[in-house]
């Protein structure tokens, strides 16, 4: 099998499985969507697991958030995201309506920038979703970028309204599309325009500013990597499709820099000889997901139809939850997730345990931070006079009360990286947690292990459980991570 026929054997697989997104697809269905071989289809699939851009549930396969690195990839590559966003969310702040950007894709249109408002009918897209151009308002603004505006009367689904202007380059080439989109319930058509159109025009006009400004020094090229495809195909063989792995690993470099890299670049960025690299993009520019600009390679919009509108719709409960899941398979135990919101810790996802002796725990379930295991991690990330502000009182008689020995328990968290608690809650219960970080490093939640304390005692915590909590709370991370999601607000 030629590596370029591999990879573009594995990306027909993704849109196969991006086609219907919220289905769970066992290998003969693709087999029939694809009309690829089983053998081929199998090796595939085995390979997008592997990465992480797939889910494995028995017989069946799924979108893992994972996959949205390749979105994300065109997103950096882009630039567009950085630049713009900001504006648009101001935008949409000050309209209070939903604000959209979208850059043309073959005969529609792409959406690659969402900033909604909460109401009981919400109007909006999803980052990476595809509309016809003919029939949008950002697409039509776009077709004709002359006009000062374009609008969308219930051309796309009645009640749906929208207004859209062009947003240009330093040459007056439309680069993007920056779109106010409402419902009838809340304006008429010429309601809308009369509310948004100016601002929408100022706001294009700042954002072509924002595009002509010189951009940043380029970064040097990556440091030289190594391949990290050789550990994965010596441990699991034939099953595992290097060529697939490394045309991928291509892909993603690309949105290392804004602007793209050269190929001598991307084989830097990835450890790959420059053939591989070379066949690679070929593959890529053929099926529609980069080009070539000058001595650069590019991504470009059709990356997001890749799951990405499927993927960036799902909630931060959603990402985490499949990580409960597996954790609580492997430990027998109930596992939660929980966000600070206050001096408490509120529940945002769990599973429980099938055993008869059980804390009856659901989400949104509220406790005192201070005396729970998920609590103190979270707390640990807090300056230390936040702790001062935390009224302690007895639940049980082993709650920690004392000032002095609650900071203590929670500096001891913030250096061990845990946090156990030991009937501190509620008699007989013992629990173990980490923290769950953000891009940024920062605690954005806890995970837990919880159980009766005549199974696990305090050493097995540690010993056994620890080292899979800590495992877990690194695969949310890195879905939480590509997916860019964040616990809902308190």
């Amino acid at each position: 099998m030629e590596p370029a026929g591999t990879l573009e054997r594995g990306l027909g697989v993704l849109r196969a499985l991006a086609a219907e997104p919220w289905r769970r697809t066992r290998a003969t269905d693709l087999v029939r969507a694809t009309g690829l071989a089983r053998s081929t289809v199998d090796r595939v699939l085995a390979t997008l697991v592997h990465l992480g851009y797939l889910r494995a549930e028995e017989r069946e396969v799924l979108l893992a958030p994972r996959l949205m690195e390749l979105g994300e990839a065109y997103l950096s590559c882009a630039g567009l995201r950085e630049a713009l966003a900001p504006h648009a969310e101001r935008l949409a702040a000050e309209l209070d309506e939903s604000v959209s950007l979208a850059v043309p894709d073959g005969d529609g249109v792409r959406f690659f920038g969402q900033f909604t408002r909460r109401r009981a009918v919400s109007v909006s897209f999803r980052v990476g979703d595809l509309l016809p151009a003919d029939r949008c308002a950002a697409g039509l603004a776009l077709r004709d970028p002359s006009a000062p505006w374009a609008e969308d009367d219930q051309l796309i689904e009645p009640g749906l309204i929208a207004v859209s202007v062009p947003v240009r380059d330093a040459e007056g080439g439309a680069v993007c599309a920056l779109s106010v989109v409402s419902h009838t319930s809340r304006h008429t058509m010429a309601g809308l325009r009369a509310h948004a159109v100016a601002r929408l025009r100022e706001t294009a006009a700042r954002m072509e500013t924002a595009l002509a400004t010189p951009p940043p020094v380029r970064p040097a090229p990556p440091l030289p990597a190594v391949d990290v495809s050789r550990p994965a195909k010596e441990e699991l063989g034939a099953v595992y499709l290097q060529s697939l792995a490394r045309g991928l690993a291509v892909l993603v470099a690309l949105g290392t820099v804004p602007g793209g890299l050269s190929p001598a670049d991307v084989a830097r960025a990835t450890g790959l000889p420059r053939a591989t690299v070379g066949r690679a993009l070929q593959t890529l520019e053929r099926l529609g997901y980069a080009r070539a600009e000058g001595s650069r390679a590019v991504l470009l919009p059709r990356v997001l139809e890749l799951g990405h509108a499927h993927l960036s719709g799902l909630t931060f409960g959603e990402i985490v939850q499949p990580h409960l899941a597996d954790l609580a398979s492997q430990v027998h135990e109930s596992t939660s997730v929980a966000v600070l919101d206050g001096d408490d810790v509120v529940y945002v996802a769990r599973v429980p345990t099938t055993k008869i002796m059980r804390v009856d725990i659901v989400v949104g379930t509220r406790f005192p931070a201070y005396a729970t295991s998920m609590g103190r991690v979270l707390l640990a990330d807090l300056p230390p006079e936040r702790l001062a502000s935390i009224s302690l009182r007895p639940l049980t008689p082993d709650t920690v009360t004392s000032p002095a020995e609650f900071a203590a328990a929670v500096r001891r968290a913030a250096v061990d990286g845990y946090a156990l608690v030991d009937q501190e809650l509620e008699e007989g219960v013992r629990s173990i947690a980490v923290p769950v970080r953000g891009r940024d490093g920062r605690v954005v939640a806890a995970v837990n292990v919880a159980t009766h304390v005549d199974r696990a005692s305090r050493s097995v915590l540690v010993e056994k459980v620890l080292p899979l909590l800590t495992e877990t709370a690194a695969g949310m991370e890195a879905d939480l991570a590509c997916a860019r999601v964040t616990p809902p607000e308190r």
